[in-house]
C-alpha cells in the first residue's frame, strides 16, 4: 500500500508533460509484455508465423502481396513479410514529395525538432536498458539473423549507447553553425548544416538493428524525412524497433517504412527524386544506384579487410583469440570481417595458427558461435574452397567441409570455419589476385605469410584491393605502425597490439575511405557527412558607407 500511494505521489508532482511518459512504463501490462511489441521472438515458427506490415503516410498497412520467410535453423516458413511491388509505391512516393528540400527542420525552421529528438533518444536508449526489451530485440535478431546471444546483445548495447549519446541537446550540437567576419561594416558569413529533405536509408541483414537505427536516427536529426528498406529477411527486427520509436515519442508521419524487392525499390527512388540515399551493401547495386540517382548516394559497401602481424611477437594466446573473432563471429557476416591475414615470419614460427585451428573448432550450432549463412550457399563456399586450393603452394589450413547434423534450409550456407593458406607471390599474381580478394561473406579467410623484406608486396596487395573499409595492423613497433599506415586508406583501420577489424562500437567513426561517395556512421562526424550538407548565408545589412554614390559599371 506504501508503494503505491507513493507512486501516485510521484505522479501527481510530475509534470503533464512528462506524465504519459511515466505511466507507460508499467510494461507488464502490455499484451505481449511489452507496450510496443506485436510479436514474441521465442514464439514465432511455422505455425504461428509473425507478419511484418509497412508504414506509409502514418499508417501501418498490409498489400495482397507475401513474402515468406524461412527459419534459418530449420526451414519452418515463420516469417510473412507484407511486400510492396511497383504498381504500390504511390502512397510513398506521394509522402516523400511532400517533404521539401529544405526538410522538416533546419537551423531557421521548426528547431524544438531538435529538442524533441534528444528527447526521444533519452527515451529509446531507456527503454532498451530495461532487461526485458534489451533481451526482446537480442532473442529476435537471432531468429532472423541466427548469431551467439553476446553477439546479438552487443548489437542492442551499442545502439543504446548511441541513442544516450545524442540524448538531452547533443541533437541540437549536431546543427552548430559558424561564423566569419565580412569585408565590412554589417557583413558576416555563416556556415549552417542543412538537411536534405526526402532521402532514402537501404541496409543489409547482418546487422537488423544497429545499422538501420544509427542511419535512420542521424537521418532524423539533420532534418530530413527517410524511407527506410531493410532487407525483408530481418525487417521484422526494425518494425518492431519503429514502433518502440514511436511509443518514445517519434511521429509517426516521420518515417516510411517499406518492404519490397530491389527492383521495387529501385523505382521508388527514381520516382520520388530522393535527394540523397544511403546504401549498405553489396557493392555491384551501390555501383548501380549511383549511376541511377546520379551520385546523389552514400555508399558503405563491401569489405574485404585485411589484417597484418608485424614483426613484434608478443601475446600470442591474446591475438590468436582476437583473429579467430574477426573471421568467424556472426559466422563471418561482417563487413568488417577479417577476409585475409598477412602473418610476419616471426609469427610463422609460433604455434598461432594451430591456436587459430583450436578457437575455430570450439564453434558450434549450438550456441550459435557458428550458423547458416544467409547470402552463400555451402556449395558456392565450397566452390571457392577448391578454386583457391588449386593456386601453386596453397593449403588448407583447417575447416573447409560443411557443417554436419543440422536442418539448415540449402538455400542457406553452412560450412565450417575455414582458413586457406596461399603464398604471396602467388597471390600477386594478375591471373590469381581477384580469385584470392573476393569476398565471400561467410566464416572464410585466406591467410599468408611474409618476409620483413616483403612489406612491399603486402603493401601493393593492399593497394590493389578496391574496398577499404577496416583494417587492423598488429603491432606496438611504431615505425612498422607508421609504414603500414602512411601507406594505406581503409576509413576504419586499428593499430598496435589490440588491433582487431570487427566490433566497432558508437564512439567512432566506421566507414570506408580512398571514395568521396563514402558513409560513416556513429558518430556526430559521420552523420553530419552523410545526413547534411553545408550552407552559406552571407548577411549584408550595411550601413552603406556616408555620401556613396553610384560607381562607374564594371
Amino acid at each position: 500500500m506504501n508503494r503505491i500511494l507513493a507512486c501516485r505521489e510521484l505522479r501527481a508532482r510530475a509534470p503533464q508533460t512528462a506524465l504519459s511518459w511515466f505511466s507507460s512504463l508499467n510494461i507488464s501490462r502490455s499484451v505481449h509484455g511489452l507496450p510496443f511489441a506485436t510479436v514474441e521472438a521465442e514464439e514465432i515458427s511455422g505455425s504461428q508465423p509473425a507478419e511484418v506490415l509497412n508504414l506509409v503516410q502514418g499508417k501501418w498497412k498490409k498489400t495482397a502481396r507475401w513474402n515468406t520467410i524461412l527459419d534459418p535453423l530449420n526451414g519452418e516458413p515463420f516469417i510473412k513479410v507484407c511486400e510492396v511491388d511497383e504498381t504500390g509505391i504511390q502512397p510513398f512516393v506521394e509522402s516523400l514529395s511532400k517533404c521539401p528540400k529544405h526538410g522538416l527542420h533546419n537551423p531557421f525552421k521548426a528547431p524544438e525538432r531538435y529538442l524533441m529528438f534528444g528527447d526521444i533518444s533519452a527515451k529509446a536508449a531507456h527503454m532498451l536498458s530495461l532487461p526485458k526489451v534489451s533481451d526482446f530485440f537480442t532473442r529476435l535478431i537471432q531468429r532472423v539473423a541466427p548469431k551467439s546471444y553476446q553477439q546479438a546483445s552487443g548489437e542492442v548495447y551499442v545502439t543504446r549507447k548511441f541513442l544516450e549519446n545524442f540524448a538531452g541537446d547533443q541533437v541540437r550540437f549536431l546543427a552548430r553553425s559558424f561564423g566569419v567576419p565580412g569585408n565590412h561594416l554589417g557583413q558576416q558569413s555563416h556556415g549552417f548544416r542543412w538537411p536534405y529533405g526526402p532521402v532514402a536509408i537501404v541496409t543489409p541483414f547482418n546487422f537488423p538493428l544497429e545499422i538501420p537505427v544509427l542511419q535512420l536516427m542521424g537521418a532524423l536529426y539533420m532534418g530530413n524525412k527517410p524511407i527506410l528498406k531493410v532487407d525483408s529477411k530481418v525487417s521484422i527486427v526494425m518494425e518492431q524497433m519503429m514502433r518502440l520509436l514511436h511509443y518514445c515519442g517519434l511521429p509517426i508521419e516521420d518515417v516510411e517504412f517499406i518492404n519490397s524487392d530491389g527492383k521495387t525499390m529501385n523505382k521508388l527512388l527514381l520516382e520520388a527524386n530522393t535527394r540523397m540515399t544511403l546504401f549498405t551493401g553489396s557493392s555491384r547495386v551501390a555501383e548501380k544506384l549511383a549511376l541511377d540517382l546520379k551520385g546523389r548516394v552514400k555508399l558503405e559497401d563491401a569489405g574485404f579487410d585485411w589484417k597484418i602481424l608485424g614483426p613484434d611477437v608478443q601475446e600470442e594466446d591474446y591475438v590468436a583469440w582476437v583473429c579467430d573473432q574477426d573471421a568467424y563471429a556472426c559466422s563471418g557476416q561482417k563487413c568488417s570481417a577479417q577476409s585475409m591475414l598477412f602473418i610476419h615470419e616471426n609469427w610463422s614460427k609460433t604455434s598461432l595458427l594451430s591456436k587459430m585451428k583450436d578457437l575455430a573448432e570450439r564453434r558450434n550450432l549450438e550456441d550459435l558461435t557458428i550458423g547458416p549463412v544467409l547470402t552463400v550457399t555451402t556449395e558456392t563456399m565450397l566452390e571457392h574452397k577448391n578454386k583457391l586450393l588449386q593456386i601453386s603452394g596453397s593449403k588448407l589450413l583447417f575447416g573447409g567441409e560443411p557443417l554436419k547434423n543440422h536442418s539448415i534450409p540449402p538455400i542457406y550456407g553452412a560450412i565450417e570455419p575455414t582458413a586457406i593458406y596461399v603464398p604471396l607471390e602467388e597471390i600477386l599474381k594478375g591471373n590469381n589476385f581477384d580469385l584470392v580478394t573476393r569476398e565471400i561473406f561467410g566464416p572464410f579467410q585466406v591467410v599468408t605469410d611474409y618476409r620483413s623484406d616483403q612489406l612491399p608486396l603486402v603493401l601493393d596487395a593492399v593497394e590493389r584491393m578496391h574496398a577499404h573499409l577496416t583494417a587492423a595492423v598488429v603491432s606496438n613497433d611504431p615505425l612498422f605502425l607508421q609504414e603500414v599506415i602512411g601507406n594505406s586508406v581503409n576509413g576504419t583501420t586499428y593499430a598496435g597490439l589490440r588491433a582487431r577489424t570487427t566490433g566497432a562500437p558508437q564512439n567512432h567513426w566506421f566507414g570506408p575511405a580512398g571514395d568521396p561517395r563514402g558513409a560513416g556512421i556513429g558518430t556526430p562526424e559521420a552523420i553530419k557527412l552523410v545526413w547534411s550538407c553545408h550552407r552559406e548565408i552571407i548577411y549584408d545589412v550595411g550601413p552603406l558607407p556616408k555620401q556613396w554614390e553610384i560607381p562607374p559599371s564594371t
